[in-house]
């Protein structure tokens, strides 16, 4: 564990600066308002280590799959969220000295991410020969207007004269760190000095994707008047110089004004003339009159979705850093995006969305967003089937396969073992629309666009299974379960369990569908037939002696031992030992027994869950990002408070706290849901299955107490929790009555309700 901000419950902020751990930093103070972002770079460069990285929302190139050893069925190419071109440059020179933290001599860094509103700032004192500068930068990314940054840089000279030019750029030659032997994935199109803009296009591709088209345009102000310098341009490049003499006491502040255009939205011949329109809406405004649009749009956005935390800070700071960095990241205004592990983040992950979406951040979203929120993450789904189709037919299987990691549908991961073996997704995405269903009561969506991914889905897993003529039962071979660590095993019980409940499910919500919808499907009297006959059948293997599930076959031919005595010099595993040895051990990534157990909670007994918790948590390293909400709302449950709080605190600080000392590369934003679950269906206990919201709240030990707010079927609901009682406030909507430690409460608009804890 690693701390390099400063706790504050409301900012991450640093006075340190340490070059070992820029990249750190960089992710820690990334930005983003759902339509592009970055990470935390210095406006004037960094000669030393760094992980340059800009990106635009849905932009993304189709690189060629490179595998030693071909197999059939591969995707023919792996999905990149490439590194955009780079936008926020503005270059310093002081006395002819150019300014480089790698290089200078400076003094009191700051550096600051306001919560409140996304706000990025930084600030430190130059000392040159004969001169003293202080330096003060901020940058957002406008919430409101989403094709525009704003960045200033404010210069106060301490002491001595100063000359300094300040070099505004925009540059296309940006790479990608992992691209194949340094390939540049951006081409130039057109530099316009004139207009002080680039246009640069995506490389061809031999697959049909579209090629991308981007133009940035930039302005300079001070004082809210444009201001003109030396533009030149090159390749791909543009900048533009201007210098100022300042004197001791004399200060100086520039703003760069920058719009983004893709064609996702804009034809290329039009997108011009639609950045014009853009920087003539922004600069109509001053900085702080946009600051304060934006701030606005935050503000609305807290007050639905703050989670207010008494007595502990850290736990404070953790869950509105994981809120925000989400927020960033997707708020659902573009249905044709989804939520990508890293976001804006970083490269890694290149792919839009993995499971985690609805596993992990579909839960949140539903309690905290509107309903048309999470009906779009449905709808995305919904819209690739095509791709879910084609995906399946790849493979030599019926119906429809989600794909592991995607952009339009088709599957453009190149791991074997996760993208054709982690096959769970296709029940992952099923059970969204059971949650959805469930918690909203709105079953439009079920009744026909959610049947063509209920059956599309149940064929699938109808023709993955086989009997088993020695079992006399229904089995599934070859998959990897949500253990990563463990890879093409057999009856994966997790994997077995909810292809029986996608069959269910589907079988269930069959007759009620639209009659378009059955009509459309045709699923016949034998299909039916077929599905229940598995659901009957199929193998979940268990130890009885125990009282277990097995995670897999052969899962107890393992060495058994507990993680804990694992050296520590040796953790994590997946940064010490080779694929083999992780693959022959024990040990556990994530939840996978339990996962299932989290899912089909009303399934299973206290004792069942009891049993299988005290068996698989011992063995879990927890080194994917997804695991420790899941232990924490299952520790919670069972009793085990104290477990709870840790794998909250894991959950809530793991990137702050670097826990898998794997943040230096972006962020994991996929997970950052799991705080919030942790206290809401952990901590407050609360479920809303058989149409009956319930909670069953505790407070931790080392807090006073919490609260937080949730949208149900209309209505916005506020729990309030501390050490002597809990209060539910229906702060709108029509009359509820839920569940709390059992016992009914009837909430009415506007009354507060008290329960002694």
């Amino acid at each position: 564990m690693k701390r390099i901000f400063e706790v504050d419950p409301w900012k991450v902020a640093t006075h340190k600066f340490s070059p070992v751990d820029k990249r750190l930093q960089e992710s820690i103070t990334a930005i983003g308002n759902d339509y592009m972002g970055m990470r935390g770079n210095f406006e004037e460069g960094y000669s030393g280590d760094q992980l340059q990285g800009t990106y635009l929302a849905g932009v993304w190139f189709p690189d060629k799959t490179r595998v030693g050893w071909w197999k059939n069925g591969y995707p023919k190419y792996f999905g990149k969220s490439i590194n955009a071109p780079s936008f926020i440059g503005i270059g310093i020179t002081v006395n002819n000295e150019k300014i480089d933290l790698a290089k200078i001599k400076f003094t009191d860094f700051y550096f600051e991410l306001d919560m409140h509103q996304g706000l990025l700032s930084r600030s430190f004192i130059y000392e040159g020969v004969d001169t003293k500068v202080k330096f003060e930068f901020q940058r957002f990314l406008h919430i409101r207007l989403k094709e525009a940054a704003l960045i200033t840089v404010k210069a106060t000279v301490l002491a001595g004269q100063a000359e300094i030019e300040f070099n505004s750029t925009l540059d296309g030659t940006v790479t990608n760190e992992d691209s194949n032997y340094n390939e540049h994935f951006w081409l130039s199109c057109n530099e316009n000095a004139a207009k002080r803009s680039i246009q640069v296009i995506t490389k061809p591709n031999p697959y049909d994707v579209p090629q991308f088209t981007v133009l940035l345009k930039a302005g300079l102000r001070n004082n809210n008047h444009v201001v003109n310098g030396t533009v030149k341009t090159a390749t791909a490049k543009l900048s533009e110089k201007l210098a100022v003499t300042l004197n001791a006491g004399e200060s100086y502040t520039l703003e760069k004004d920058v719009i983004v255009i893709t064609s996702r939205d804009v034809a290329p011949e039009k997108q011009s003339d639609r950045a014009d329109e853009l920087m003539q809406q922004l600069q109509s405004k001053s900085f702080a009159e946009n600051l304060a649009d934006h701030t606005a749009v935050w503000q609305d956005r807290w007050t639905k979705s703050d989670v207010v935390i008494t007595g502990n800070d850290e736990a404070q700071q953790g869950i509105r850093f994981n809120i925000l960095q989400l927020f960033m990241t997707y708020y659902g205004e573009d249905k044709r995006l989804n939520i990508g592990p890293k976001g804006f983040t970083g490269e890694k992950y290149g792919g839009a969305t993995y499971w985690d979406t609805e596993a992990f951040i579909f839960p949140m979203y539903l309690c905290i967003t509107k309903p048309n929120v999470t009906r779009a993450l449905l709808q995305y789904r919904h819209d690739q089937l095509d791709g879910a189709y084609y995906n399946a037919q790849q493979q030599g299987l019926a119906g429809a396969l989600f794909p592991m990691v995607t952009f339009n549908g088709i599957e453009c991961h190149n791991e074997w073992e996760i993208t054709f073996e982690e096959i769970h997704r296709n029940e992952d995405i099923p059970f969204a629309i059971k949650r959805y269903t469930s918690y909203t009561g709105d079953e439009s969506y079920v009744k026909n666009e959610g049947m063509d991914v209920l059956v599309g889905t149940a064929r699938f897993w109808a023709d993955r299974v086989h009997y088993s003529k020695w079992r006399h039962k229904y089995v599934i071979h070859g998959v990897t379960g949500p253990d990563e660590y463990d890879n093409n095993v057999n009856n994966n019980w997790f994997t077995n369990l909810m292809a029986q409940w996608v069959l269910q499910y589907t079988l269930e919500r069959l007759p009620l569908a639209d009659k378009a919808a059955q009509e459309r499907l045709n699923v016949t009297k034998e299909e039916q037939a077929k599905w229940q006959d598995i659901i009957e059948n199929i193998y979940l293997p268990e130890d009885k002696e125990r009282g277990i599930f097995l995670q897999q076959d052969d899962f107890l031919d393992k060495d058994i031992r507990p993680a804990t005595e694992i050296p520590l010099d040796q953790r994590p595993i997946n940064q010490h030992w080779s694929w083999d040895k992780i693959l022959r051990s024990p040990f556990i990534k994530q939840a996978d027994v339990l996962q299932g157990i989290y899912y089909l909670d009303d399934r299973f007994t206290k004792e069942q869950k009891e049993r299988n918790f005290a068996f698989y948590e011992p063995l879990t390293v927890h080194e994917s990002s997804l695991s420790a909400c899941i232990h924490s709302i299952l520790a919670a449950e069972l009793g085990r408070k104290k477990q709870s709080v840790e794998f909250y605190e894991r959950t809530a600080r793991l990137d702050l706290d670097n826990y898998n000392n794997d943040t230096d590369d972006g962020l994991h934003i996929t997970s950052m849901s799991g705080s919030w679950l942790a206290i809401v269906q952990g901590f407050a206990g609360m479920r809303y299955g058989h149409n009956q919201l319930r909670f069953n709240p505790f407070v931790p030990d080392n807090w006073t107490g919490y609260s937080f707010k949730i949208n149900y079927r209309g209505r916005l609901i506020q729990v309030e929790v501390t050490h002597q009682e809990t209060r539910i406030t229906l702060i709108s909507g029509q009359e509820l009555t839920i569940l709390v430690k059992e016992q009914k409460v009837t909430l009415k608009e506007g009354e507060q309700n008290c329960l002694k804890a």
